[in-house]
């Protein structure tokens, strides 16, 4: 039997009369509660001059006579081993939590830890592209709403930070770091928040994407001016859950983790080109070979330097010089596994551009195996008629014993011919038995 102080949780899809914003997702209403401010809304986000963010909401109640649902997660194919893109055993880790019915005793279905005892928790992902803008009224009422949310600011404005600068009051070295593009990545801690600046791979065109987080227990607020893939994958999962969102720390480990990840994407292609160009150098080297050796080794440099940088960012989380809001034990090891993936794609990048050094020393030797052959050739040209030009200098001198006494069909036939070509058959048979050619 159903607790009567225990709200049910009722799913549908809902629009908010007053405020003008869709809220995409499952709302849970107590049992009880008015809903003359509710109207049914269509599933497709809408938004009004006033309220320009289009916002998808994701509220959950933890119900015990509902069925317990799982969520799937697709792996990912990492280098050396595979793991879920969350985290491994992230959702294994929540869901063997055990939970008691409040007041009833028995056990139950695993209560998500997400969620509040006293009624229900309510977040929301919103994002802020180019055709839409970020209000202020929008920041005022997520940060009165008293939970957490998540901002996701692509190709930010000046009017932009200057809503987190007067609405929520961040330092002003916070948002003049977060303004410029082109930092390296590092980790600022301050009174409530700290401020990040990580980087992520593009596969597509082997660019890095610089991203500057806001984080601390109530907000988790994103700048970016390139889309970012991993970036998209993290919110689409997070809207599309059926269940409230966990502890804001395993939220900021799925966004850092995707990143870092990333890495590894464009690295395996990386790995592809430079077994291709191996292959290419023995075969037949040109000079388009080195220009994509050399534009690849410089890829890889620029990727060591932000990895490198990014791995100083987690050493010091995991020594504890700086402390993430809300970081906990269990959530530690989770960072601790991203770290090691940064130790691991360091490692790899340091292996291909020993590769890449190695199939430059080939080019180089190539070239200059084939250089050598090519001067081996003319020099046994030119030693051939060394012996020819001796011959014709000698008898031609305009001597007169030599125009008087040397002369006729006979001697021509001798001298001239016959003894050319014994100079050379001679020549050629001494260089094949040193096997010249």
């Amino acid at each position: 039997m159903t607790n009567p102080k225990r709200p049910t949780l009722r799913s549908a899809w809902w629009e908010n009369s007053a405020s003008g914003v869709s809220a995409v997702g499952v709302a849970g209403i107590p049992v009880g509660m008015s809903s003359s401010s509710w109207r049914p809304g269509a599933q497709q986000v809408r938004r009004r001059r006033s309220n320009r963010i289009p916002l998808a909401a994701v509220a959950a109640l933890a119900n015990p006579d509902a069925p317990c649902r799982t969520l799937e997660v697709s792996p990912r194919h990492l280098r050396s081993g595979s793991r879920g893109v969350w985290g491994r055993g992230h959702e294994e880790q929540l869901a063997r939590q055990p939970s008691t019915s409040r007041g009833s005793g028995e056990r139950t279905r695993p209560e998500d830890p997400r969620v509040n005892h006293d009624g229900w928790t309510y977040s929301a992902v919103m994002e802020r592209n180019d055709e839409s803008g970020f209000s202020r009224a929008d920041a005022e009422r997520l940060l009165a709403s008293g939970s957490f949310f998540w901002i996701d600011l692509h190709q930010p404005t000046p009017e932009d930070f200057g809503v987190l600068r007067d609405v929520f009051r961040f330092h002003p070295l916070a948002i003049e770091d977060s303004e410029q593009f082109g930092q390296r990545p590092k980790i600022e801690e301050y009174d409530d928040f700290v401020f990040l600046v990580l980087y992520g791979a593009l596969p597509d065109d082997d660019r890095l994407a610089e991203v500057h987080c806001f984080y601390s227990e109530r907000f988790l607020i994103t700048a970016h001016r390139d889309a970012v893939p991993a970036l998209t994958d993290v919110r689409r999962h997070y809207e599309a859950r059926t269940k409230s969102i966990e502890d804001p720390v395993w939220l900021a480990h799925r966004l850092v983790d995707a990143l870092v990840d990333s890495f590894f994407t464009i690295l395996v292609g990386l790995d592809d080109r430079i077994d291709d160009l191996e292959d290419e150098v023995f075969l037949e080297v040109s000079e388009a070979q080195l220009h994509e050796i050399s534009a690849t080794k410089h890829t890889l440099v620029r990727i060591r330097k932000v990895v490198a940088s990014q791995r100083d960012v987690f050493a010091s989380l995991m020594s504890g010089v700086v402390v993430l809001p809300g970081m906990t034990h269990e959530a530690e090891r989770y960072f601790r596994d991203t770290y090691d993936h940064l130790i691991r794609i360091g490692d790899l990048i340091d292996t291909y551009r020993e590769l890449l050094t190695a199939s430059m020393d080939v080019f180089l030797s190539t070239v200059s195996n084939r250089q050598n052959a090519v001067m081996k050739q003319l020099t046994i040209i030119s030693t051939v008629f060394l012996p020819l030009t001796f011959i014709s200098g000698f008898f031609g001198q305009n001597f007169g014993w030599m125009v008087d006494h040397i002369g006729g069909m006979p001697a021509f036939a001798a001298l001239g011919i016959g003894l050319e070509l014994a100079a050379v058959a001679l020549l050629v048979a001494f260089f094949k038995r040193r096997s010249w050619f």
